[in-house]
């Protein structure tokens, strides 16, 4: 059994979520691993000279754990979707098959290169500064956002990893996070579908 892997990075509030959930519902065979699930207890996220809490950082994510959990699910898919079966969709999961679709989301994936190296495809979501201010003012997040903290730390440290990450990778397709989301989407399975099938002549 092979596994394809998706990469759906974008900023914060850019609607990752919403298109890998999407894309997730429309692939048979497919699962997600989310960043998000990886953050560190937050008494040891790191701490900058004002005093905030450095989440939009690499050293704030237990990435060594997120690539134990990739590679097992690439070394052994029927062993690791049955472990994890609570977490998958059962509707959309068949074993008994020879390509896993594993779309991986989160806002710094495509910023490690251990991770980097392992993507079949690559989607990055963008939108406007202000939607992003403003998306991010009406999310509740715990510890809530103090305040100053997007203009002061959110926002820098966006551009800064988008600086990095472009550094790194060169084959990402960016996307327009305003679009209507069914388009996004119909564009994003499409060409995901184009890929399977070329993995799957490459298995006969």
């Amino acid at each position: 059994m092979k596994t394809l892997v998706v990469g759906v990075g974008g900023m914060t509030n850019g609607g990752k979520s919403t298109l890998s959930n999407s894309l997730h519902q429309k692939i048979p065979n497919s699962c997600i691993i989310a960043q998000d699930s990886y953050f560190k207890d937050d008494s040891v996220v790191p701490v900058d000279n004002n005093g905030l809490k450095q989440y939009d950082m690499i050293d704030a994510l237990h990435m060594d754990m997120m690539m134990s959990d990739i590679n097992s699910l690439r070394r052994d898919p029927e062993s690791f979707l049955r472990q994890q079966c609570q977490k998958l969709e059962p509707t959309t999961m068949t074993v008994n098959t020879e390509v896993i679709v594993l779309i991986v989301e989160g806002f710094l994936i495509f910023n490690y290169r251990p991770l980097n190296e392992i993507f079949d495809r690559r989607y990055f979501l963008e939108i406007p500064y202000d939607v992003c201010k403003r998306r991010r003012s009406l999310r509740m997040y715990t510890p809530p956002d103090p305040p100053g903290y997007f203009d002061g730390h959110v926002w820098p440290m966006y551009l800064k990893n988008r600086q990095e990450m472009e550094s790194m990778v060169s084959d990402i397709v960016f996307l327009d996070g305003l679009e209507p989301k069914e388009q996004l989407l119909a564009k994003v399975f499409k060409d995901v579908c184009e890929e399977l099938e070329r993995l799957r002549e490459r298995l006969k």
